[in-house]
């Protein structure tokens, strides 16, 4: 091969590799730098002054001043978060009213709760709710949905005794709802996927404001600052709040909807009545089964609960038989109670948030067909039969009765 031949070859393979190089040494096109980005932690919606409009409420971090210090950063003010209310006539209307005063663009990624004033969902209604944050590209599909009686733009607002940040205090008291069986937990994703379909309708956990710290400057002086808290749940008939599920018939609720995996219940002592035992749940297993009898359908459920003593206010032994069963049966009666009134009030409001139509649909997809249109008023007239086993686990330190050596 020739000298020039070399040389050009050599010339043609130096540029073409100068021409991937490229796009590794270009300046980030169209970048925004954090300080420039206002990070909502998480957003209140309430009725606007205006007839029609909405409110908006932004609760945004600051994290120069979110590290929980007791003073501030130079040019800082130390407060952890910053909120902001604009009022539209539609959300994202609302959300630019903000850029009016608001130093920084509104950033979504970070959100971890939608707070819902339920007098605007009671109302107004939630589908442009659920329209405006689920075509949100910036929203996460796993964000907390509530809603409060109390107004929204409060509740994001109020900071609490352990999160520096409240939005994150919300996003805990979910991930660890298990433990306080309160409320459900519903996200963006549970609430879309409930409102498009035809087969069972929307229930939202609900928190509110209780006055329940007690501040470090007030010793002794019990409820002196406000907390938000897990208030049960409510229920939709389409976009409208119907009606609320308090937080003692949540355990009702929680099989028909999510896996149940802890709790506690609270019986009467089998032979001092006047005495209570403490009973830990550690597993639960639910079975939904339809049938069609007489073109009308029926449900029977069938629940096995393994529970554990923790706490017993009387003399109990494990070895006693005829108590363990005494015990099993009272909380055989009052979980089947639960459970029933959480199915009546379904029943009474003639909305479907127990999830019966998917399951009917799973087996019988012809015959839901016919159904599901007038699928409202043949819910009061379904039956359901509970069936539930308990099982006391053996597993106390304590096998024998607690008494006194005197």
């Amino acid at each position: 091969m020739k000298l020039g031949a070399v040389h050009v070859i050599r010339k043609t393979l130096l540029f073409s590799l100068c021409l991937l190089m490229l796009p590794l040494v270009t300046s980030c096109v169209g970048k925004i730098e954090i300080d420039e980005l206002a990070l909502v932690m998480a957003v209140g919606l309430d009725k606007g002054e205006k007839e029609g409009a909405m409110k908006v409420t932004v609760q945004v971090a600051r994290p120069a001043d979110s590290r929980g210090q007791t003073g501030a950063p130079s040019g800082q003010t130390g407060d952890p978060i910053w909120s902001a209310s604009a009022e539209g006539d539609t959300i994202f209307e609302a959300i630019r009213n903000l850029a009016t005063f608001s130093s920084r663009r509104v950033f979504w990624a970070h959100n971890y709760a939608i707070v819902i004033n339920e007098d605007l969902a009671r109302e107004t209604g939630i589908s442009d709710i659920i329209d405006f944050f689920t075509r949100n590209p910036q929203l996460r599909m796993r964000t907390w949905v509530v809603v409060t009686p109390d107004k929204a733009s409060e509740v994001i607002s109020t900071m609490t005794g352990l999160e520096v940040v409240p939005g994150e205090a919300i996003d805990k008291l979910f991930r660890y709802t298990k433990i306080s069986v309160q409320a459900p937990r519903t996200q963006m994703l549970d609430l879309q996927s409930a409102y498009l379909s035809h087969e069972t309708q929307p229930i939202l956990s609900r928190v509110r404001l209780q006055s329940r710290g007690v501040s470090n400057k007030k010793e002794g002086q019990a409820g002196s600052y406000k907390q938000v808290e897990l208030a049960g749940a409510g229920f939709f008939k389409g976009d409208k709040l119907t009606g609320i599920i308090q937080p003692e018939e949540v355990p009702g609720l929680l099989p028909f909807i999510e896996t149940v995996e802890t709790g506690v219940i609270a019986v009467n002592c089998p032979k001092n009545p006047s005495k209570k035992m403490s009973l830990e749940l550690r597993s639960q297993s639910f079975d939904l089964r339809p049938s069609i009898k007489n073109n009308l359908p029926a449900f029977e459920a069938t629940v096995d609960i393994f529970v554990s003593v923790v706490e017993a206010g009387c003399p109990f032994s494990l070895k006693d038989r005829q108590e363990v069963k005494d015990l099993e049966e009272e909380v055989a009666d009052i979980t089947r109670g639960q459970m029933e009134f959480v199915f009546k009030k379904a029943q009474e409001e003639k909305t479907d948030f127990l999830h019966l139509g998917k399951v009917l649909n799973n087996k019988y997809p012809m015959e839901w067909k016919s159904m599901k249109d007038d699928w409202e008023n043949i819910l009061p007239s379904v039956k359901m039969k509970i069936n539930i086993t308990v099982h006391i686990n053996e597993s106390s330190l304590l096998y024998n009765p607690t008494k006194s050596g005197n």
